[in-house]
């Protein structure tokens, strides 16, 4: 069986700790918390602090990022795009700009293995490079394409 593997970043207006990023700081540990609860949640990126808000994966300070691993397609839809998590995601223009290129990519990974944050970073790279195949996806195209865990 696989898992699918997930790394989503965005672009703060400003750094997370600014002034102009309160609602959202204040929510990322809840947001966490339901994350973890969520059917299908397998396993999440985080620093010691219990987040990854910290973690400089770009040059850029104001770019953060969130690396997950979830039992399915499914498992991952029902959770970003349902309840509370979905309430977030619709403010996520008063914190966040418009990425220029892919802002999340997906890919099958074994049972029991975890992403590291570079090599989850090259996922999203080689997305915005070569574009969505059966290896590195995105949403858009698991939703028009049926994407088959690799056995």
């Amino acid at each position: 069986m696989a898992q699918l593997a997930q790394i989503n970043i965005a672009y703060g207006f400003e750094e997370v700790d600014h002034p102009s990023m309160v609602d959202f700081k204040e929510a990322i540990d809840h947001i966490n918390m339901l994350a973890e609860r969520s059917e299908g949640f397998v396993w999440r990126f985080q620093t010691e602090e219990g987040d990854a808000t910290a973690v400089r994966l770009f040059d850029d300070p104001k770019v953060i990022v969130n690396i997950s691993v979830w039992e399915s397609l499914d498992a991952l839809k029902n959770y970003v795009y349902q309840g509370e998590h979905l309430d977030i995601l619709k403010r996520k223009k008063e914190w966040f700009q418009k990425t220029k290129g892919p802002h999340l990519a997906l890919w099958w990974i074994e049972d029991g293995e975890f992403p590291t944050a570079e090599q989850a970073k090259e996922k999203l790279e080689y997305l915005a490079k070569h574009g969505p195949n059966e290896h590195v996806f995105n949403m858009a195209w698991a939703g028009n394409i049926k994407v088959q865990r690799q056995e």
